[in-house]
C-alpha cells in the first residue's frame, strides 16, 4: 500500500499514528485480528524505515542490524521477571515508609548530617534489597549461565572475532543479520561505520535493520528522497523485489506519484487530511474519482478545459465541437445546458488537419527528451489557456508554431464542476 499525496496533507502523521508516535483523536488501527490503539510502540510488531536512515553513528553495519534483535530478546527476558519485579516493589514500598519515618527524626540534624544519614541509608536499603532479593530468589544454573554468557558477549565484542565469545542467542542474531545481509548484497559492509557508506548502501542497512525483526508490517516514509534519481530507480526495484520476496504487509509513503505508480499493489491518495481514493495504479489513472486525483496522477499532469453539454451528446468550447460516444448518453442527462470540466492526457492530444472539432493552438516550449517530446501549448484564440501535448519524437516542431490537436474521444474524462467529483460513462 502506498500513501502519496502532496506535502502536508497528512502522509507521515497517519504513518505515525500506525507506528504508535502520535495520539488518535478518533477510529481504530488494527493488524490482523489485533488492535493497537492502546499498544505502545515497542509492542506493535512494526519496523519503521526513515527518510533520514537514523542509523546509530558509532555502531558498524552489523551492530546496526542487530540491535533490534538484541532488544527484542532483552524485552522477552524482562517480561519473564515482571513477577518477581512486583514484588520487589512492594517490598520497596515499605521500607519507603521507613526511610520516611527516619528522615523525619533528623530534620533538626545539620544539613550536612542530614545529606550523609541519606545517603548512608540509601547504601543500607540497597545491600537490604540485594539480600532479600537473593533471598527469596534462589538462582538456577541457567540463570548464572545466562548472566554469565550476557557479560561475556558484551565485554568481547569489540574484540577481533576470533576472540569474542558468542553465546547461543549471539549466534542466532548473527545468522539472522548475516541472512539478512546476503538478501540486501551488503556482507562486505558488515564491519563499517555508517560514515563510510554511500547513501545507497546506507539506505539498504536501514531497510536491513527494519527486515531482521521480521515484522508483520513494514512502514516506510520517503525513504528514498535523499538519494539521486539514478539511485532512487535502482533502490525502489530492489525494495518491489524484497517485498515480493518477504510477502510483508509494506506501507509506503511517497509525494512522488513515479514511486506511488510503480511500487504500489494499492495506491491511496491523500489531501488535506482526507482520504480522496484508494485503488489499483491503473484503475487510478484511468478512472480517478475527482479533479484533485485526476491532475495528481500523470506526468504530465491532466489537461483541463471548461465545456458546454448539450443533449444528447454534444460538448462545445469557443474553440471546437464534438460528438461524445453513446455510453455517455444516460448519465449526462441531467447535465444538459450545463458547464462541465473536460479533461484530457497529454498522451491523448495528437497532431491532425484543421477541423471544427479539433483545437487550434500555437507552440510555447518544446521538451525533446529523446525517446518522446512534450510540448507546452496555448489556445491560440485564448492564449491564458495553457496544455501539454505528447508527441513522437520523430516529429520536427518549432516553437511558435502553430498546430491543430484532435482530442481521443473514447478518452476523456468529465468532472462536474459544482463537486469536482469525476462523471462516468454507462
Amino acid at each position: 500500500m502506498v500513501l502519496v499525496g502532496p506535502s502536508g496533507c497528512g502522509k507521515s502523521t497517519l504513518l505515525r499514528s500506525i507506528a504508535g508516535l502520535e495520539v488518535l483523536t478518533a477510529g481504530n488501527i488494527w493488524i490482523g485480528d489485533r488492535l493497537l490503539n492502546d499498544l505502545p510502540p515497542k509492542d506493535r510488531n512494526i519496523a519503521m524505515v526513515f527518510q533520514n536512515y537514523a542509523l546509530y553513528p558509532h555502531l558498524t553495519v552489523y551492530d546496526n542490524l542487530a540491535f533490534g534483535l538484541r532488544r527484542s530478546q532483552k524485552e522477552e527476558g524482562r517480561g519473564k521477571k515482571e513477577e518477581g519485579r512486583r514484588k520487589r516493589e512492594e517490598g520497596r514500598g515499605k521500607r519507603e515508609e521507613g526511610r520516611g519515618k527516619k528522615e523525619e527524626e533528623t530534620k533538626t540534624e545539620t544539613e550536612a548530617e542530614k545529606s550523609s544519614l541519606v545517603q548512608a541509608e540509601k547504601i543500607k536499603n540497597q545491600l537490604k534489597e540485594v539480600i532479600n532479593y537473593l533471598a527469596s530468589n534462589t538462582l538456577n544454573k541457567e540463570q548464572i549461565y545466562t548472566l554469565g554468557e550476557d557479560f561475556l558477549v558484551g565485554a568481547t565484542r569489540k574484540l577481533p572475532p576470533g576472540l569474542r565469545y558468542f553465546s547461543e542467542r549471539e549466534k542466532a542474531v548473527g545468522k539472522r543479520v548475516r541472512a539478512v545481509a546476503q538478501l540486501l548484497q551488503i556482507e562486505p559492509l558488515l564491519n563499517r561505520l555508517p560514515k563510510q557508506l554511500s547513501g545507497g548502501q546506507k539506505q539498504r542497512v536501514a531497510l536491513g535493520r527494519a527486515m531482521a525483526r521480521n515484522p508483520e508490517v513494514f512502514l516506510m516514509d520517503e525513504p528514498l528522497s535523499n538519494l539521486d534519481a539514478k539511485l532512487r530507480a535502482e533502490t525502489r526495484s530492489q525494495i518491489v523485489q524484497l517485498q515480493r520476496q518477504l510477502g510483508t504487509t509494506t506501507i509506503y509513503v511517497t509525494h512522488d506519484q513515479t514511486e506511488a505508480m510503480t511500487m504500489g499493489d494499492r495506491i491511496a491518495i491523500m489531501n488535506a487530511g482526507q482520504l480522496q481514493q484508494v485503488a489499483q495504479p491503473l484503475e487510478l489513472y484511468n478512472k480517478p474519482a475527482n479533479l484533485f486525483v485526476a491532475e495528481f496522477i500523470g506526468s504530465p499532469p491532466m489537461n483541463f478545459l471548461p465545456v458546454q453539454f448539450t443533449a444528447p451528446l454534444l460538448i462545445s468550447h469557443p474553440q471546437f465541437r464534438f460528438t461524445l460516444p453513446d455510453i455517455w448518453a444516460k448519465n449526462l442527462q441531467q447535465y444538459d445546458g450545463r458547464e462541465l470540466i473536460l479533461g484530457i492526457r497529454p498522451e491523448h492530444l495528437s497532431i491532425h488537419p484543421p477541423a471544427t472539432k479539433n483545437l487550434s493552438v500555437q507552440v510555447e516550449i518544446v521538451e525533446a527528451l529523446g525517446h518522446e517530446t512534450y510540448l507546452r501549448v496555448c489556445l491560440t484564440d485564448a492564449p491564458a489557456v495553457r496544455m501539454q501535448v505528447r508527441v513522437p519524437p520523430e516529429r520536427s516542431i518549432r516553437v511558435g508554431e502553430e498546430l491543430w490537436l484532435a482530442v481521443a474521444h473514447d478518452k476523456i474524462h468529465l468532472f462536474d464542476p459544482d463537486t469536482e467529483l469525476a462523471i462516468f460513462p454507462r
